[in-house]
C-alpha cells in the first residue's frame, strides 16, 4: 500500500503516533487519578489480562533496569535520538504501511519518554497470562505504548515480506 500523493506516508505516521502519546497518556492518568492504581495491584479484566501495575525503569522486559537519575535520562535521550531517526526515515517513505508502522514505534517510544520524564519511569499496567495454564505465563506486563512498538515492528516485518514477495513473484513472470 503506497501512497498516492507525497506527504500521505508522514502525515499518517505523524498522526498516529501522536494518537498514541495522548492514548498512552490518557490511559495513565485514568489508572493512576481516577482509579488510583497502585503498584502491585491486580485487577482482572478478562480470564487471560489482568491490570497489573508496575514501574518500569528499564527498558522492554525490565531489561536494563536504571534506577538513577542518569540512566533515566539516558533512557530518555535514546528514546528521543530514535525518534528522530524514525522521523527521517518517515520523512522519506512514500508508503502507508511503513508511515503507520513507524508512527507507532514514534508514538510509543515517546510514549514512554514522557512517562520516565514525568514520573521517572514507565508505567507498565497490562498483564497478558494463561488463565489456569500456568506455562502461558507471560513474565513482564507492558502498557499501550509499547503495544503500539510492537504492532509497529510487526508492521514493519510483514510489509519487507510483502514485497519481497511480490519482487519475486514479479521476477518470475518476466522471465
Amino acid at each position: 500500500m503506497s501512497g498516492k500523493n507525497p506527504g500521505s506516508a508522514l502525515r499518517l505516521g505523524c498522526g498516529l503516533a501522536v494518537a498514541v502519546v495522548l492514548l498512552d497518556q490518557a490511559c495513565n492518568f485514568y489508572l493512576l487519578r481516577v482509579i488510583g492504581l497502585t503498584e502491585g495491584t491486580q485487577i482482572p479484566l478478562l480470564p487471560f489480562l489482568d491490570l497489573s501495575f508496575v514501574w518500569n525503569h528499564g527498558i522492554s522486559y525490565g531489561l536494563f533496569q536504571q534506577h538513577g537519575e542518569l540512566g533515566r535520562w539516558f533512557l530518555v535521550a535514546g528514546a528521543l535520538g530514535a525518534v528522530i531517526l524514525i522521523g527521517l526515515w518517515l520523512a522519506r517513505t512514500n508508503s502507508l504501511w511503513t508511515g503507520a508502522a513507524l508512527g507507532l514505534i514514534a508514538g510509543g517510544a515517546l510514549g514512554n519518554a514522557l512517562d520516565r520524564t514525568l514520573y521517572g519511569a514507565v508505567i507498565d499496567f497490562l498483564h497478558l497470562h494463561g488463565g489456569a495454564i500456568a506455562w502461558l505465563d507471560f513474565p513482564y506486563s507492558f502498557n499501550l505504548a509499547d503495544a503500539a512498538i510492537s504492532l509497529g515492528v510487526v508492521l514493519l516485518l510483514l510489509e519487507s515480506i510483502l514485497v519481497n514477495e511480490n519482487k519475486v513473484q514479479s521476477a518470475g513472470t518476466r522471465e
